[in-house]
């Protein structure tokens, strides 16, 4: 009887049933020592179209069995691993799969892992995916794991700057930094980068993981970074075990203090107030204005801060409110808004979540914003008025406590609904190292390129189609161009005879983003296809153009890449439109600020108003409150300005305006605010004087105010005397907020005068 040998799994299905996937494992290396100290696994389908990860995953995407595949994967990365001998000291790196999060059973794995001789240490990877695609899972998972005693890693930071954004959410044990920051040149991307991750270091003792080290200007740049780990080919390729011969080590995580973060995802923002910070009542009016002032920090920390917010019904979700969230989320990492029935995409890009009407979030007025070194939070709570929807009066407290605002962002993120439409097909995190070329029904032949180049019908389409076609041999010195059409050559400005036998290279320019060459570069190392938008030029005269290309890999028989096929589409008309319209909205939005400002803003001195002085004072009172600290306010009221106007005209009177603003300006320190109130009305707020001495400070610079403003000021020909009455005001003492402060240095004023 003769046995055929079985035919190669073709499907999901074959694979999850005959349980085919199985894991390499690629070594994790302690730079100081050289010691080997972990493994990452790396799944692997097998032989046939499905051996690659990335058509693996793809194929489970779409046959709805993704969850299924995670499992397995997992599940073949414990077992091979202690099959393999990886057993404690080591560290085992597995990946978990974003879209299945809340769906990753643990259970299995932890029999497995407690199976293990000595037991077996895990790290569980999560991807810059999860981060925005299931954000409330991914705090639940992290919950989890933190409870069964393993560590997280956060893979690939910085590839995107929404992974530093959550990064204080996570606090991951480890934070891999994405490949690019140590094989390309240093720039003030890797610079803001390294900045976070090193800040969170500090605080949190993290370790830093540099993946793609593949020569020693890569070891020597992944130090420079702060990695104390290493990974890539310099170390080793994936295998199916331990590498032979290598020292090991054990990989020191920093102890974990109880995650306070997971506990209060469940409770509201408003209970994660320390129960000794003292609250504050406030009509709507107020928090509007400072949820906008929280808002203006969210743009300032650009891409890599999380935004937060509850507008407890979909009804306060308004026309304006809809225009500020849309600038957030075009210029923020991460922004989610929530209320009872408020769409779960209430705009384009903003995640959401419609409160249950029994949620305690759904009587809370809720901003948060938190990047790597900034975090504030407006917490408030509803006390039940009716009335005016802007009168309604709130409790509420303004903190800048770090540990206070990512809890309450947590407990926030942790009510987001997760993305529902598809995610792109994109290389699953288990594809850390390039694998072997596909195979069998999904391989070109390279019979193609015979034709491409011979076969008259062949030629014809090639020549027919509008978009540029080569084809460069990569087994040639410096990957030539083998074969153009008449669209590439309109393309490059170049006739054939002087394209063929050169490096696609030639193209580029001082100008072509190093970014995007880098990305090809990658792709074709890696043998993968590569989606680019690049700067190219035409011609000896060097036009630029912009080139929206495609490339593909070709294999020959024995499944080697043998040439890559490109596709060029000029682009150009479609950039430059695009960067009109960035350009026209920046307009409108300096517009628009300029607006705010002149609302803000006296027009004749170009000092605050009363209006923004009352915003900074009340600002500056929490900050005094949280550093034991007082702050005074100084009303000063010019004495003899009307007879000045009365006798010379109205355009003296202004120049003698602005010229004691620019005394009184002259006289503060850069963290004092001053403001003019109205006609010949001046205020003055002190900001961080010592609580103790803080009245006799403030009137001793309120003196100083008055001899500055009495010195005889020239008006073109003319000098003219003006004096200046000061009434003093000082936070607790003489009142609890902005308006309290002001009337009684009014009153104190006057009687100066008097």
């Amino acid at each position: 009887m003769t046995l055929t040998p079985a035919a190669p799994a073709t499907t999901v299905d074959d694979v999850l049933r005959d349980g085919t996937v199985y894991s390499v494992f690629q070594p994790i290396v302690e730079l100081d020592t050289g010691n080997v100290v972990a493994y990452e696994a790396l799944a692997r389908g097998p032989q046939g179209p499905l051996e690659r990860p990335d058509r693996l995953f793809a194929a489970a995407r779409e046959a709805g069995r993704l969850a299924e595949l995670d499992a397995a994967c997992r599940s073949a990365a414990l077992t091979g691993a202690l099959a393999a001998g990886l057993a404690a000291p080591l560290t085992l790196f597995v990946n978990v799969e974003p879209e299945v999060l809340d769906r990753a059973p643990l259970e299995d794995l932890l029999d497995i892992a407690r199976a293990a001789p000595g037991g077996l240490r895990v790290v569980l990877e999560i991807t810059e995916r999860a981060l925005a695609t299931r954000p409330a899972e991914l705090l639940r998972t992290v919950e989890r794991v933190r409870s069964v005693g393993w560590g997280v890693a956060v893979d690939d930071v910085g590839a995107e700057a929404m992974s530093l954004a959550f990064m204080p959410l996570l606090r991951p044990d480890v934070v891999k930094l994405d490949l690019r920051l140590v094989q390309e040149r240093p720039g003030p991307a890797i610079a803001e980068i390294m900045n976070a991750v090193n800040a969170h270091a500090e605080r949190t003792g993290s370790v830093v993981l540099a993946e793609g080290i593949e020569h020693e200007a890569h070891l020597a740049m992944a130090r420079a970074l702060g990695a104390t780990l290493g990974q890539g080919w310099f170390f080793g390729r994936p295998g199916p075990g331990p590498v032979e011969g290598a020292a090991t080590g054990s990989l020191v995580l920093p102890s974990q203090v109880p995650d306070t973060v997971s506990e209060d995802v469940d409770v509201s923002p408003f209970a994660c107030l320390p129960i000794d910070v003292p609250l504050r009542e406030a009509p709507k009016a107020l928090l509007i204005e400072l949820s906008k002032q929280l808002e203006r920090e969210a743009l300032r920390l650009g891409a890599a801060s999380v935004v937060a917010a509850t507008f407890q019904e979909a009804r306060h979700f308004t026309p304006a409110t809809t225009l500020r969230y849309r600038d957030l989320v075009e210029r923020t990492g991460f922004v989610c808004a929530l209320g009872e029935d408020l769409p779960v995409e209430p705009l384009p890009g903003l995640r959401g979540a419609a409160l249950d009407p029994a949620d305690p979030v759904r009587g809370e007025w809720d901003v948060t914003v938190l990047g790597p070194h900034f975090a504030a939070a407006l917490l408030a709570r509803d006390l039940g008025d009716g009335g005016p929807d802007a009168e309604r009066r709130f409790a509420y407290a303004l903190t800048y406590d770090r540990d206070t605002v990512v809890r309450a962002t947590a407990a926030l993120l942790a009510r987001v609904a997760p993305r529902q439409e598809p995610l792109p097909s994109a290389p699953h995190p288990h594809t850390a190292a390039p694998v072997r070329p596909p195979t069998g029904a999904d391989r070109f032949d390279v019979g193609v390129l015979v034709s491409a180049t011979g076969d008259t019908l062949v030629q014809g389409a090639l020549a027919a189609t509008p978009s540029g076609v080569s084809i460069v041999d990569v087994r040639l010195p410096d990957q030539p161009l083998v074969y153009v059409n008449p669209a590439f050559e309109r393309l490059a400005g170049l006739p054939r005879h002087e394209l063929l036998g050169r490096n696609c290279r030639f193209l580029q320019g001082t100008d072509t983003d190093p970014a995007a060459v880098a990305a090809i570069r990658r792709a074709v190392d890696a043998g993968e296809e590569c989606r680019v938008t690049v700067l190219n030029h035409r011609g000896p005269e060097g036009t630029p153009w912009w080139n929206e290309l495609h490339l593909a890999p070709v294999t020959g028989p024995d499944g080697a890449i043998t040439h890559y096929i490109g596709t060029q589409v000029d682009v150009t008309a479609r950039v430059e439109a695009e960067r009109a319209l960035v350009q026209e909205r920046d307009r409108t939005r300096s517009y628009l600020a300029r607006i705010e400002e002149l609302a803000c803003t006296d027009p004749l001195t170009g000092l605050p108003n009363r209006r923004r002085l009352a915003e900074q004072v009340d600002t500056a009172i929490w900050n005094a409150r949280a550093r034991d600290e007082a702050v005074a306010l100084l009303f000063v009221d010019l004495v003899g300005f009307k007879a000045v106007n009365d006798r010379f005209g109205h355009a003296a009177g202004d120049e003698l305006l602005g010229a004691v603003a620019d005394r009184l300006g002259s006289r503060l320190r850069r963290s004092d605010l001053l403001a003019r109130l109205g006609g010949d009305e001046f205020l003055v707020a002190l900001t961080g004087l010592p609580q103790a001495t803080a009245a006799a400070e403030a009137r001793h610079i309120a003196d100083e105010l008055a001899a500055g403003v009495a010195r005889p000021v020239a008006l073109g020909d003319r000098e003219v005397v003006v004096r200046a009455s000061v009434g003093v005001s000082v936070w607790p003492e003489d009142g609890a907020d902005f308006p309290a402060l002001l009337h009684s240095a009014d009153m104190r004023m006057y009687a100066t005068r008097a």
